[in-house]
């Protein structure tokens, strides 16, 4: 495509947060540009295996969560079991259910089950809906902001250089972001010392002689080789992590073999050596340049919350600007962004980091490789340990689904969670009713709902009426949190877009 000499909002990198933001903006009617230098989706580093159901969620409200679940090698009803074992040969310890969200279908907890659905799906799942606004083969290669916007300095692979011209930019460039250097804003935290090591293999009729059925992830608790191996599709494709293992001398083929318990056959694909980070960055945001997932914040992969986490930001940030940019939002609104989202960064990293406490190294026993009398003599107190140590990591709703921005100054006292889900009729989510702007949920012959519509009327703020006959009001913001409830609208809306008003 031809590079334009300006766009409202340039976002630097297009990994699934940064396609997330653009899906967002469009969403909203607003024009971006994703600059990203990867010409395709590699399916060889799959990285993210699980999509939580909040993050689904978000996908049915841009009209792609069917997609993705079409696409999936795993259907939903594959399995929510996370199976702990001394080999994927051998013994069963014990399993956990109910693992990520993936039991939640048709639940009245959320309008969408998670899904197992490797990352590079996802990722071009989100890249045809954001279509020519897409341009591989170019990186942001340096940022310099002003009053009226940033100006944008991208480089080809080819050597050749260009600017663009943005009125707002999100730096979604990862862990070795320009945009974050460019704000002058730095990473705080620690790495684990512990190395792990990734492999993506295929193992020809390896399925058909195991004997734990399906499962999310398989924990291998062999002393020998610990770690955690689970499935890309139903064919022979497969992925590990195998733990406490440094890149230097490791032998991909030993590794899988030690977890697998036996000699079988395998084809080495790829392989991702790597250390688990808990950072964040210091600061956010500038005026105009914004910080969104890995490029503000990185945390283990234990419990499933990383680029997840990056798609609550996106959100966040997207109809933000979409707000400024469509002129029913003053340009302070996304100061806000910052406020809301960072803390929720810093929850998801001491999470994440609380989950890897306990690895499989450290649940390993070497009498889980000796005879079944052995076996049988640790396993009960093994099976409870586990069920005690890694519940949490499992089980996250509360963090998935539970997260709130009470505090932030364009949320009303006892406001901010997200919206309680519930269904209005079989497959008819109470999501579903919500516009793309703010929404009034409630009952409409009340005073308040009056109330709000003149103020919508008077910001020329898109209003969508929920009527919900008897029920109190709630006013939703796009992103599907709360902004207000009550009976008494007087300067609700004001408040949810950072206006003054004369009004409480």
């Amino acid at each position: 495509m031809d590079v334009p000499e300006s766009v409202p909002v340039l976002i630097a990198g297009g990994g699934p947060v940064g396609l997330a933001a653009a899906v967002e903006l469009r969403h909203h009617g607003v024009r971006c540009l994703v600059v990203e230098p990867r010409e395709e989706v590699s399916w060889l580093r799959p990285r993210a295996k699980t999509t939580s159901a909040r993050s689904m969620e978000l996908l049915r409200r841009w009209g792609l969560a069917e997609t993705v679940r079409a696409r999936a090698p795993l259907a939903v009803s594959w399995s929510d079991q996370a199976v702990f074992v001394n080999s994927l040969l051998g013994r069963e310890i014990t399993r956990i259910g109910g693992c990520f969200g993936l039991d939640l279908v048709g639940s009245d907890l959320a309008a969408e089950p998670g899904q197992q659905v490797p990352q590079p799906l996802v990722e071009e799942v989100l890249r045809e809906a954001v279509g020519d606004a897409l341009l591989t083969g170019w990186q942001v290669a340096g940022l310099k902001e002003d009053a009226g916007g940033v100006s944008v300095r991208i480089t080809s692979a080819a050597g050749e250089e260009r600017e663009i011209r943005a009125q707002y930019v999100v730096g979604c460039d990862g862990p070795r972001s320009v945009t974050r250097a460019a704000i002058g804003a730095r990473y705080e935290g620690r790495q684990d010392a512990r190395p792990n090591f990734n492999v993506v293999f295929r193992a020809p009729g390896l399925a058909g002689r195991m004997p734990h059925g399906p499962a999310v992830h398989y924990w291998v608790l062999n002393p020998a080789q610990p770690g955690i191996v689970g499935r890309l599709d139903l064919k022979d494709t497969w992925w590990c992590i195998a733990q406490g293992v440094p890149a230097e001398g490791a032998d991909p083929m030993r590794l899988v073999r030690n977890l697998a318990g036996a000699g079988i056959e395998v084809e080495i694909l790829a392989t991702d050596p790597w250390n688990a980070r808990m950072l964040l960055a210091n600061r956010y945001a500038s005026e105009r340049v914004f910080l969104a997932g890995d490029a503000a914040h990185q945390n283990p992969p234990y419990g499933g919350h990383g680029f997840n986490t990056g798609i609550g930001d996106a959100v966040n940030i997207g109809w933000k600007l979409a707000a400024v940019l469509n002129g029913w939002a003053p340009a302070t609104l996304p100061a806000t962004y910052e406020t809301e989202r960072r803390p929720i960064a810093a929850d998801t990293i001491e999470a994440a980091a609380a989950n890897m406490s306990v690895l499989a190294p450290e649940l390993a026993d070497p009498a889980l490789m000796g005879d079944e009398a052995e076996f049988e003599k640790v396993r009960p107190a093994l099976a409870e340990a586990v069920l005690r140590t890694k519940d949490n990591e499992f089980h996250s709703l509360d963090l998935v689904l539970g997260y709130t921005y009470a505090g932030s100054p364009i949320v009303a006292e006892g406001a901010g969670e997200r919206l309680p889900h519930r269904w209005l009729a079989p497959g008819d989510s109470l999501y579903d009713r919500l516009g793309r702007g703010f929404s009034v949920v409630g009952d409409q012959r009340a005073p308040g709902a009056a109330v709000l519509a003149e103020q919508a009327r008077e910001l020329r703020v898109p209003l969508q009426a929920v009527d919900l006959p008897g029920e109190p009001l709630t006013l939703v913001r796009p992103d599907q949190h709360v902004a207000w409830r009550g009976e008494d609208p007087d300067g609700a809306l004001h408040l949810a877009l950072g206006r003054p008003s004369e009004g409480k």
